[in-house]
């Protein structure tokens, strides 16, 4: 082994007669060292993308949350919930009612979530910080928190009480509704808007938050009965664990769903994305790596005389075939890790400096992540040998 690689380091480091083929080995390390920066900038730009993007529904969904299996409803007694704060790992939780609704204002109308959400809710979810516009709900009187994107909507402003938020839902029970009872087929509360959350654009457009025995009141639900029920998780604590304890609390009718369930579309999307971008960026590596097949090939072909002074000297076909493999691998790690540490630094530099601004108060997200770094080193190892073993197999017709 240490002949060929002694050889391949003299043949990469050392100047050719030729200036093509010099040329042509510089343009393969520049295109190793392009494909690998890239890839990595990409990487890292889309982890701070999904992060960002998930840092939104943090604010709003639980570590843990219990939804019933079947139906709607979910019994909740005294003694139940005293049993579930008991549980290790949970440090809180929320009880939470959500029904879908119609809400009007003034002359508008739109569909919506109401979610009726106990005193813990602040507890377990940090919604306070998603408020831009009044304050969260009192217990001085019904009201109602609603989305920004429901706020255009409706052009809805808060503590407007000439204009009041009217809420109506369809009464439980069975029948046709008909033109003359239509009235009568919905429970319908009017409340005060006391403010305006902004998380994303989806959730801003979906949910109405309110007092939970308004919600039980409007959606004419027992003083145990609730939609779901939101969980606080200690941050080394066991999910898998707690669930199975949640379970057998509750019962066999609900499911646990972790954080990461509740958003289970939104990172469906993003690790797609992510995978389609990788396959893009690894096609131009691999398009790349051919420079240094080609490279490889025009050394072979130049050093055609030099081969055959070593076969006739005793090295065997293997070593000589070697040689050129171990070059084109050189060539590869190289200028890929070159590449990759470029990368870095412009990685740390964003993240300490903002040096590149979405807007002018918005830096673009990246993350710095061992993963990514292991995926680059692993690509630019796979292609470069696939390209290194292809190159050097084409010795053997250069010594006939």
């Amino acid at each position: 082994m240490k002949f060929p690689l002694y050889i391949a380091k003299r043949y990469l480091f050392t100047k050719s007669k030729s200036n093509a083929i010099n040329i042509i080995t510089i343009i393969a390390a520049i295109g190793v060292f392009a494909g690998a920066f890239s890839l990595f900038i990409v990487l890292s730009g889309f982890s701070g993308l999904r992060d960002f993007s998930l840092s939104f529904s943090n604010e709003f969904d639980p570590d843990l949350k219990a939804l019933p299996d079947t139906g709607k409803i979910i019994q909740l007694s005294e003694e139940q919930e005293d049993r579930l704060l008991k549980i290790e790992g949970i440090e809180e939780l929320t009880q939470v009612i959500e029904e879908r609704v119609i809400l009007s204002y003034k002359q508008k109308s739109n569909p919506a979530y109401i979610k009726g959400v106990d005193a813990n809710y602040q507890q377990v979810t940090k919604i306070d910080s998603a408020i831009v516009f009044g304050t969260w709900l009192t217990k001085s009187e019904p009201q109602v928190v609603v989305g920004n994107g429901l706020s255009r909507l409706l052009d809805i402003g808060t503590f407007n009480y000439q204009n009041l938020l009217k809420i109506m839902v369809p009464k439980p029970g069975k029948g046709q509704v008909t033109m003359t009872n239509i009235q009568n087929a919905f429970s319908t509360r009017q409340t005060i808007v006391s403010g305006v959350y902004s998380v994303n654009e989806e959730l801003d457009s979906k949910y109405v938050f309110t007092n939970i025995n308004f919600a039980r009141d409007l959606l004419s639900m027992q003083p145990d009965e609730v939609t779901g029920v939101e969980f606080k998780i200690s941050s080394e604590a066991d999910l898998d664990r707690i669930s199975e304890e949640i379970i057998a609390v509750l019962g066999d009718n609900v499911q646990i769903k972790t954080r990461e369930e509740l958003n289970d579309a939104l990172n469906k999307m993003l690790n797609s994305e992510n995978l389609f971008v990788y396959l893009i960026f690894t096609l131009v590596l691999t398009i790349a790596l051919f420079n240094v097949v080609g490279s490889i090939i025009v050394m072979i072909l130049d050093k055609r005389e030099n081969m055959k002074t070593l076969h006739s000297l005793g090295a065997t076909t293997r070593q000589i075939r070697n040689i050129f493999f171990y070059q084109g691998m050189l060539m590869t790690v190289l200028g890929g890790l070159l590449g990759l540490g470029f990368a870095i630094v412009l990685i740390i530099l964003q993240m300490q400096f903002d040096l590149v601004m979405i807007t002018p108060s918005l830096p673009y997200p990246v993350q710095m992540r061992a993963k990514n770094v292991i995926i680059v080193v692993a690509t630019i190892f796979t292609l470069g040998f696939i390209a290194s073993y292809i190159a050097a197999g084409t010795t053997r017709k250069a010594l006939k």
